[in-house]
C-alpha cells in the first residue's frame, strides 16, 4: 500500500458576523417568547405522574449568544440516581444575517448544529419550528 502525501489547504477566514441590531433583537425576543407561550408550551410540557420514572420537559425558553438567537427546553430528572436534578437541551438556533434574515438550524441527536434554511424571515423560522419534525422536543 502506498501511504497517500498530506497536503495543506488554505481555507478563508469566515468574515466577521453581523451584529444585531438592539431594536431587532428586542423584537425578535419578544415574538419568540410569545411563540413559546403559545404554541411550544402548550404541546410540549405536560403534566406528570405523581412518581415519574423519565426526564421530563418542565419549560422551555429562548436565550441569546451574540448573533444567535436559541430555543431551550429544560428538563427534570427524577431518578434518584440522576447525576444533576436536571439539565437543558438547546434544539432550534437562528444565526443573524443581516437584513432582518437568519439561517435556522436544529440539534442533531450527537449535539451537531445542522442547517436546515438560510436567508428566512423571523416568521418563516417560527412556522418551520412550528410544523418541521426537526424540531420535536421531548
Amino acid at each position: 500500500m502506498e501511504k497517500k502525501e498530506k497536503v495543506l489547504i488554505y481555507s478563508q477566514p469566515k468574515g466577521p458576523q453581523p451584529k444585531i441590531p438592539e431594536p431587532l433583537k428586542a423584537e425578535v425576543t419578544t415574538r419568540v417568547n410569545e411563540f413559546i407561550d403559545s404554541v411550544l408550551k402548550p404541546r410540549y410540557i405536560k403534566a406528570t405522574d405523581e412518581k415519574p420514572q423519565f426526564n421530563y420537559i418542565v419549560d422551555i425558553s429562548s436565550k441569546w449568544y451574540h448573533s444567535y438567537c436559541y430555543l431551550c427546553s429544560q428538563y427534570c430528572c427524577p431518578s434518584p440516581d440522576a447525576l444533576v436534578p436536571g439539565f437543558e437541551h438547546k434544539f432550534a438556533r437562528m444565526q443573524y444575517v443581516g437584513n432582518n434574515h437568519f439561517h435556522l438550524s436544529f440539534m442533531r441527536y450527537n449535539g451537531e448544529w445542522v442547517p436546515l434554511y438560510a436567508d428566512q424571515t423571523l416568521d418563516e423560522c417560527l412556522t418551520a419550528i412550528k410544523d418541521e419534525d426537526y424540531f420535536v422536543i421531548g
